[in-house]
């Protein structure tokens, strides 16, 4: 009974995991901002979770004495929603900037041209007599 009644800290864990093995496992750099994006849902949903209180109302005061749950995770987690859009803003026109530079959006290729460049510099230096 206790286990199927925390079902939210479960699915919490759950795409914890989904997330941390796109970010480990992918190499396709959209994959890896998905998988970030994932991991970032599952730390909103385990902060209300946590915020959560059974039989709690809004707090909005009225005549006797409520139970009330806490906004602050619901307002922080407003805050860090806009943060992770802005983030995710970024990381992608990171990617698309990525894709222009070297073509591709794969680490082995992306690492690939890396090798390439430092051995074509390498090779290019002028030996001192």
């Amino acid at each position: 009974m206790l286990l199927t009644s925390l079902y939210n800290y479960w699915v919490v864990i759950a795409l914890m995991m989904i997330g941390l093995y796109m970010v480990i496992a992918q190499g396709n750099l959209i994959k890896k901002v998905i998988g970030l994006n994932i991991f970032q849902t599952s730390v909103f949903i385990f902060y209300i979770s946590v915020g959560k209180v059974d039989g709690g109302g809004a707090p909005i005061l009225e005549q006797g004495e409520n139970l009330y749950s806490n906004p602050l995770p619901h307002v922080l987690i407003l805050t860090a929603i806009v943060v992770g859009i802005a983030t995710t803003a970024l990381a992608l026109a990171l990617v698309i900037r990525i894709k222009r530079a070297y073509g591709s959006v794969e680490e082995r290729d992306i690492q690939a041209a890396e090798d390439f460049q430092a051995a074509g510099r390498v090779a290019g230096e002028e030996k001192p007599c």
